[in-house]
């Protein structure tokens, strides 16, 4: 059982206050299962995962998706928000922009109720209360070259798990 550190495990925001979610940009988002258990291993729930990815763009229309992994307990992917077809012409229908937060809430949503059922079916380990963590990282892709980072960062991911800090054995290690 994990010590409760509260310098280490107090809640608070982790977004730039004042800065609006739902602009046009690129972010590179990394959301954890929950307690970091190995849950995406799988392959069958690999492609479930991978497929509610993919839907992101026809669920918010002003969302375009890039490089993605998915790590045997976390995932990684670039969004790109981008306010495509939106007229602002007399007569026009106006949407309102997603925040990055509710998109990735969204993904958060619908993989769940997809697990349990892909688990049954392939023998996967269940998860016990809550597939992913409560929050998510994100970090504001502000020019070519922090996107061109990113999407490198995702492609070298999987062949550097055994030095990755969301490894539970170097979580074990760190709280040593």
């Amino acid at each position: 059982m994990i010590k409760y550190d509260p310098d280490r495990h107090h809640r608070r925001s982790i977004r730039l206050r004042e800065y609006d979610y739902s602009q046009e940009g690129a972010y590179f988002i990394t959301a954890c299962t929950q307690k970091h258990d190995l849950l995406l291993d799988n392959i069958e729930i690999r492609s479930m995962i991978q497929k509610w990815w993919d839907v992101l763009p026809e669920k918010f229309p002003d969302v375009r998706t890039d490089q993605f992994v998915i790590m045997p307990n976390h995932i990684h992917g670039i969004i790109f928000i981008e306010h495509l077809g939106q007229s602002h012409g007399i007569g026009q229908s106006h949407r309102i922009a997603p925040t990055l937060g509710r998109i990735v809430q969204w993904f958060k949503t619908m993989t769940p109720n997809e697990y349990i059922k892909a688990a049954r079916t392939n023998n996967a380990e269940p998860f016990p209360v809550k597939l992913w963590q409560r929050n998510y990282y994100e970090h504001i892709l502000r020019n070519e070259t922090d996107l061109n980072s990113a999407r490198q960062y995702i492609l070298d991911n999987p062949a550097k798990w055994e030095e990755d800090e969301d490894n539970p054995r170097n979580l074990a290690q760190e709280m040593k």
